[in-house]
C-alpha cells in the first residue's frame, strides 16, 4: 500500500470547496442554520485518531510496557487513516468554500453561520493531521544492516 498523496488531498479539498461555494450561491436563502453535528463528528474522529496513532508507534516500536500490535490491526488502521484524510480533506475544502463564501455576504443569517464554518474547517485540518500521523505511525521501523547483508539489503554470497 502506497502513502497517501497530498496531491490527492489538494485536488479533492478544491473540488469540495468549489461545491461548497457553488451550493451556497444558489441555495443559501433556503438552508437553515449550518448544523455543528458534522462538527463534532469531525473533532471526535480527530481525537480518536490521535490517540491511536500515538499508540500504534509506541506499539510498533516495541516501547516498554507495550504489548505487540496485531498485524491485521496496523493494515485495518492505515485503511482508517487514508479514508480519513481523503474525508478531511473534503470537509476541509467544503468548509473553505462556505467559509469564503459566508465571510462576503452581508447579512446576519451568514454572520451567524461564520464559526461553525471556522470549527468546520479546524477540525477537518486537525482530522487530516490525525490521519496522516497515524498512517505514519503504522510504518515498519527501518532494521539496522546486519553485518551478513550488503548495500541493496541482500545477504553476501548470494547471486
Amino acid at each position: 500500500m502506497r502513502p497517501t498523496s497530498i496531491s490527492v488531498l489538494v485536488v479533492a479539498g478544491l473540488a469540495a470547496a468549489a461545491l461548497g461555494w457553488l451550493l451556497l450561491s444558489f441555495s443559501y436563502s433556503r438552508l437553515p442554520d449550518l448544523p455543528w453535528s458534522p462538527v463534532i463528528v469531525l473533532v471526535v474522529l480527530a481525537i480518536a485518531e490521535g490517540m491511536l496513532a500515538q499508540n500504534t508507534a509506541n506499539r510498533i516500536q516495541r516501547r516498554p510496557r507495550t504489548i505487540p500490535v496485531d498485524p491485521l490491526a496496523v493494515a485495518r488502521y492505515v485503511a482508517l487513516a487514508k479514508a480519513s484524510s481523503l474525508v478531511g480533506a473534503i470537509s476541509a475544502g467544503f468548509s473553505a468554500g462556505l467559509l469564503s463564501w459566508l465571510a462576503m455576504e452581508p447579512t446576519q443569517a451568514a454572520r451567524d453561520d461564520l464559526p461553525t464554518a471556522v470549527v468546520g474547517l479546524v477540525a477537518a485540518l486537525a482530522l487530516i493531521g490525525a490521519a496522516l500521523w497515524l498512517e505514519r505511525s503504522c510504518r515498519i521501523p527501518k532494521q539496522p544492516k546486519s553485518k551478513d547483508e550488503n548495500d541493496s539489503g541482500r545477504p553476501t554470497g548470494l547471486r
